[in-house]
Parts: structure tokens; sequence; C-alpha cells
């Protein structure tokens, strides 16, 4: 089947319900604003869908959602994952398998940790249906676009198919509470920060808000706020709502490429936000009612789990006629928001150990972070930084690639093979963007990668992200 079309006559929602119907073997690939969406559909049921803004991203902040309950999921696996897979190195992975299709290299990822013994079939089941609800809303806003329905030769086999009807009606909800905090809030990729930067005045203006949080917010995303926190989404956002409609927590519009995604609601105007901002401030210590009626008893709507069509067993190899999965007669009801209350802990001072022969870098690293919880030791003798790093015994290196006497690449391998640096994070910092530096890279241990040049909130994030 090969059928061609726009979102005139058929929207979205409508045609996900079509090919519910009609139970066709098919991907449904839609595009617009240049993200394409991938929704793989078998007898309508759901096996997965992914778009094309940073995939990998949104599969590391569910993995790591996953990883209160999964110990064996940890950073460094998650790492390993991303570089293998995210780098097109995932051919390497499945060269053996010549029955292996096209099918996104998200989902080949998730099949590679079910083989490797880090996820059961129930943990990554639980895993895509995370991810099918993420994609699936950002679709069900799409007002115009181009698609297409093409065969599609699943030849990997399914993990689990999941209720359209439900998938909908859950997106549905979820879009109605995103849309509760209209006009102020019109995208899960918004990026607060706080008005005031003085510390004893966080305390002061932000009692009910814990300090790790108002800590965060320098750049992060809420949705990627809400996986840092431990929270639900929407009670994050509730709980920042307040202080946004005061103008003491600012919003940022979302940065590339999450600000190709479409708004939950369509955005309120620069001018409209600054002057209500300014009209709220100018109200001093008059109490600012929440709009749209969001009460602390809330009236966000609450949401259920998904009903699993079947999930399938031994995912690592082709059914058989006396392996044709397990059918669930009942519903398997796990937790909606599967999180914990966010451990509140003291202040912690991180020491961060940053190696390169450019003293401007140095520096400017240290400016970066100096606002921070963070100690910043500066090496600029790259032969000397092993035994600075055993003394100052740090909780983050920043390794320069390309330093006189010795590259970047032998430094860490140095470094890992010390067993009290075994899981120490150690970032890159390089001006080199290829494929190849971040095979070299994942070889010799790095955990992550930062390009240069960079900025101040770039740094910070990926800092944050290793270490909180």
């Amino acid at each position: 089947m090969n059928n061609f079309g726009t979102f005139t006559t058929l929207r979205p929602q409508s045609l996900l319900r079509h090919l519910f119907s009609c139970c066709d073997t098919t991907c449904l690939t839609a595009t617009s604003n240049l993200v394409t969406w991938s929704i793989y559909l078998k007898q309508g049921t759901i096996t997965y869908a992914t778009h094309s803004i940073e995939p990998f991203d949104r599969l590391e902040r569910h993995l790591r959602r996953l990883s209160d309950q999964i110990p064996r999921l940890t950073s460094d696996i998650r790492v390993q994952l991303r570089l293998i897979f995210e780098t097109n190195l995932h051919s390497q992975v499945i060269e053996d398998h010549s029955t292996v299709s096209n099918q996104p290299s998200d989902y080949h990822a998730i099949h590679w940790l079910i083989n490797q013994g880090y996820l059961d079939t129930s943990q990554a089941t639980l895993l895509i249906q995370e991810l099918v609800k993420e994609v699936i809303e950002s679709f069900l806003l799409l007002k115009n676009g181009t698609y297409e329905l093409s065969d599609s030769q699943q030849k990997l086999p399914e993990i689990c198919k999941l209720d359209v009807e439900k998938v909908i009606e859950y997106c549905q909800i979820q879009l109605q509470n995103w849309q509760i905090f209209s006009p102020y809030i019109s995208s899960p990729y918004q990026r607060p920060y706080l008005l005031i930067t003085s510390k004893v005045h966080h305390n002061q203006n932000f009692p009910d808000l814990q300090p790790n949080l108002t800590n965060l917010m320098k750049g992060f995303s809420l949705r990627h706020l809400a996986v840092m926190m431990n929270q639900d989404e929407i009670a994050l956002v509730k709980k920042l709502y307040p202080y946004i409609i005061k103008g003491e927590i600012i919003l940022h519009e979302p940065d590339p490429p999450f600000d190709q995604l479409p708004w939950t609601v369509a955005k309120l105007t620069s001018s409209t936000v600054d002057q209500t901002a300014l009209l709220n401030k100018s109200l001093g210590g008059v109490a600012v009612e929440n709009s749209n009626n969001i009460t602390q008893d809330s009236s966000v709507i609450p949401v259920k789990n998904l009903t699993f069509i079947e999930r399938f067993q031994n995912v690592s190899a082709p059914a058989s006629k006396n392996d044709q999965g397990l059918v669930i007669s009942d519903n398997i009801n796990l937790p909606s928001e599967r999180v914990t209350a966010a451990t509140i802990t003291s202040k912690k001072v991180y020491k961060i150990v940053s190696v390169d022969d450019s003293p401007t870098i140095l520096k400017e690293i240290s400016r970066f972070l100096e606002s921070e919880n963070f100690a910043v030791v500066a090496i600029n003798d790259p032969l000397k930084a092993v035994m600075s790093i055993i003394r100052h015994k740090p909780d983050l290196i920043l390794l320069d690639l390309n330093m006189a006497g010795i590259d970047g690449y032998e430094l860490c391998r140095i470094i890992r093979n010390n067993a009290m640096f075994l899981n120490t994070p150690i970032i890159f910092v390089t001006g080199y963007k290829g494929i190849v530096d971040k095979v070299k890279a994942r070889l010799v241990g790095a955990s992550g990668y930062l390009t240069k040049p960079f900025t101040r909130a770039e740094l910070l994030k990926i800092v944050f992200m290793h270490l909180i």
C-alpha cells in the first residue's frame, strides 16, 4: 500500500482512528514544519512511534525515569547506548541480522537493551508505552502537513501492541491538562528561569519550591526538569505556575530543534506577556489567583494507564509456531506516574577538574560555573593532569581533546585505568564534530561530548545531567 495526502480532510486523530478501524499493517509517516512522525501500526494497534526531533534525548529521558526501578540501567549504559545508536553505528551491532528492516535506530536501541539483559519485556513494554504517548501527543497537535502510508516490513519481532483508542484518549486528556496553563505556557519545552538570582531571595520568594529545583532552572525545559526532579510533568508545572503568572519565573522559548514541534496552544505575544507580568508585579502583596480555575484541588484531569493488547516474549529471536507471544487477558494496572517524591538533600559543592592548555578556555569555564555549587580546579598542563586529578578526586572531569604533549583520548584512557575513576563522568570539550571522534571518545570511556564554542547554558546542561 502506498497512499499520500494532506491533513485538509483527514486530521491526525481521524487518520489514526481510520487506520485503527482498517486493521492494516502499515507505517504512517507524517511531515509538518520539517519534523517527521513515524507511527507503526499492526492490525489496528500501535507497535511503536517516534519523531525526528532528538529521538535519543526522548529515549534518554524515559530511560532515566526507569533507572530508579532498574539499578542495572546506569548512566554509563545510557551513554553507551547513545554513542552506539545515535551516531548511526547501530549497523555494526545488527550487521549479522540480515532480516532486520529499516526501522528507527531508537527502536533498535530498545531491542539492544533487551538482548543485553538491561531490560526485560515488561520493562521494555512500559518504556515503549511512555515513548508512544509522548510522540502521539505532539502528533495530535498538527494542523497541516503531508502524510504517507506505506507497507511496514517489521522484521524485528514486536515488543508490544498498544490500543490506538486508549493512546488517543490518554493524549487528549494530557493535552487538556497542558491547555489549562494557557496562555502563559504553550510548550513543555519552554525553559523557566528565576527572575531573582540571590540565594537568600530564593528561600524567601519560593518557599514552596525545592532548593534543587530552583538551582536547575538555568536552561532546562519544563519536560527535562520533570525528569531530573523525578516528578510528573503536570504536577511540576502546577507548582511553578503561580510564580510564572506573577513574573517571578520567566519562560524562554524552546531551544532548537524543540521549537519546531507544535505548540499546545497559540503562543502569547511577548508584549502581552510583558504587560501582564508588569501588571502582576505592580500588585505587590496582592495574592494572584490562578487563571483557568487552577486551585489547590486542581482541575487537572487524571489519566489512566493504557491497556496493553499484547506483550511478546523472546524478542531477541524471531517468533516460532510455539512462541507466538502471550495474550494479556487482564489489564496491566501499572501506576500512571511511576514516580516517588524527589529526594531533598543538603546542598553539595561538586568538585570539577577542567584540563585544557588554553588559559582562555579555563577562565571561561570557571566563569560560567563560579556562581553555582561547583569548585572548579583549572589545570593547564596536561602532562601533570593525572597526578592533580588523583589528588583532588573530582566529581566530574572536563577534558580538552587537542592539547600539546598528550591528546585527550590518551589522557582519558589513563584516567579510566585508575579504579578510583571508573565511574567518574569525563566530558570531552572539543571543536571536533565528526562521528569518528565520537566513536573514539566512546572507546576510551568518555561520558559525554561538549562542542566548542559552547554557551553557559550548554555547559551547565551537560554538567547538571551527569551530577544531579
